[in-house]
């Protein structure tokens, strides 16, 4: 695609997202978690002014600009893709935000110390989860929190990994074995929430929103952005609705 081509399709695609969450609750990129969910979860962390915040695989840091401009905190966001951080920057320089904003590959994990670490809707894309979890508590401070949403379940099958695009990246896990790593890691577990049941819904307002976008994109390579996010989100919509995978929100602490 052109660049032009790219812009017009992303932003098909953030107006469809923006579509699928009820007013204000749009975290500003793509994620199945709610302005209100991220809120709650940074609150549970106790972030605040001047708490130091690191958000790990922030993306675009829609969440992470929400958090700092509603909490005061002190952000700092790293993701590996540079256009999303480059996104990210115009952002906080539109908002008047104050954030360090790094292209960078999670692990390793910056050092800290930090008083939260944040990791939502991306613990999915990691394998080795002990040794990310490792890194994290090593980043925190002592009592330090660490807030994060992981996607709960068996591993997939080959069948399963079939059907999932970029399935590289989906790496389910049990919740209690996820919290036993947790646990070993040297963080202790203070909250966890089911959040399955909203996640579902929204998983569905994004399907159908998603289809709706898909005549405006045009064809080639943008039409094919849309196919399989329509794939994989119809995916997750059985898997959810099935209970085969669910979805927690996890708050823990360095002790």
């Amino acid at each position: 695609m052109t660049v032009d081509e790219r812009e017009h399709v992303d932003r098909v695609l953030r107006r469809a997202r923006r579509v699928a969450f009820p007013p204000g609750e749009f975290v500003g990129q793509e994620s199945f978690v709610s302005a209100s969910e991220v809120l709650s979860l940074a609150g549970r962390a106790a972030v605040g002014p001047g708490t130091r915040v690191l958000d790990l695989c922030c993306g675009e840091a829609g969440p992470g600009l929400f958090v700092t401009r509603s909490l005061g905190c002190t952000y700092r966001g790293v993701d590996a893709s540079a256009r999303a951080i480059a996104r990210a920057r115009r952002q906080a320089a539109r908002e008047g935000i104050e954030a360090r904003l790094d292209v960078g590959t999670i692990p390793p994990v910056p050092p800290g110390p930090f008083d939260v670490v944040l990791l939502l809707e991306t613990m999915l894309a990691f394998r080795d989860k002990r040794a990310l979890l490792r890194g994290i508590a090593s980043a925190l401070a002592t009592g330090g929190r660490f807030a994060c949403t992981v996607e709960e379940g068996l591993p997939l099958t080959e069948a399963e990994r079939h059907l999932m695009p970029a399935a590289e990246t989906v790496w389910l896990t049990p919740l209690p074995a996820f919290l036993a790593d947790v646990e070993s890691a040297g963080l202790r577990v203070r909250w966890y929430g089911d959040c399955t049941s909203a996640h579902h819904a929204r998983v569905d307002s994004l399907v159908g929103t998603y289809a709706a976008a898909g005549p405006l994109v045009g064809r080639g390579e943008g039409t094919s952005a849309v196919d399989g996010l329509l794939t994989s989100h119809r995916l997750w919509s059985c898997w959810l609705r099935d209970r085969r995978v669910r979805k927690f929100a996890v708050v823990a602490e360095k002790a």
